[in-house]
């Protein structure tokens, strides 16, 4: 586990960014802070790095946005409106996690007992005049990107 700030929406972009480039799929990261901290943000920075350059909206609504790029799935899951998690059987996610993808799922305690266990758990809070983003590692895939994306944070 580790801890950084950012200030500012460019620096969190930058730091979706480097998610994209040290987790590959199959890979699911858990996106967790209030409204407003900058999850989909940080989603954002990440599709922009992989090339994306469509407008990159939070699925609040639809709960979900698929992107395919490079060849592979990305899937941006945002779980705020779920009213019961089994929900998530309406949107196929059983079938997401059999191919090679990667999921970004934006508020999944609305998921619980559903949800894939992540790899990746990124928490989001509120600083003075910042964003704390703390990373923790949860299976062993999730364990071995960690090093890697501290090492690229640290050169923001």
């Amino acid at each position: 586990m580790f801890e950084i700030e950012v200030a500012g929406e460019q620096r969190q972009e930058a730091v979706g960014g480097c998610l994209a480039l040290n987790c590959a799929p199959p890979f699911i990261v858990y996106l967790e802070g209030e409204l407003g901290t900058g999850k989909t943000t940080l989603v954002r920075g990440f599709l922009r790095q992989l090339g994306y350059q469509g407008r990159v909206k939070s699925p609040t609504y639809t709960l979900l946005e698929p992107y395919e790029l490079g060849g592979r799935s990305y899937y941006h899951f945002d779980l705020y409106r779920l009213s019961d998690p089994r929900e998530l059987d309406y949107l196929g996610i059983e079938d997401l996690l059999g191919e090679d993808a990667l999921l970004l799922i934006e508020w999944p305690e609305k998921g619980v007992g559903l949800l894939p266990q992540a790899d990746l758990r990124i928490r989001i809070g509120y600083r003075e005049a910042a964003r704390g983003l703390r990373f923790s590692a949860e299976t062993e895939r999730g364990a071995a990107s960690l090093p890697r994306l501290k090492e690229a944070l640290e050169k923001l």
